[in-house]
């Protein structure tokens, strides 16, 4: 896997993990990868809806310690 841009979105709750990812996204090139854990329950249908609405690659959504870890690609 490439090398992936981490945003620690525990202790935030809905919207803000989302929102952070969206914000690093827009600063990064096409194909750059960001590995986003939050441990908002909601997170689990915000971050898939929000790729799947702006055309960003959602790779993984796995559990991580108390949280999720999702990697997401930003669209070309």
């Amino acid at each position: 896997m490439d090398e992936a841009v981490l945003i620690d979105a525990r202790g935030h709750h809905c919207p803000v993990p989302t929102l952070k990812l969206q914000k690093l996204l827009n600063n990064l090139p096409a194909g750059a990868r960001i590995r986003l854990l939050a441990d908002d329950p909601m997170a689990k249908v915000d971050v898939p809806h929000f790729c799947n609405e702006a055309g960003h690659r959602l790779i993984s959504a796995e559990p991580f310690e108390t949280a999720m870890a999702f990697i997401v690609e930003r669209r070309a």
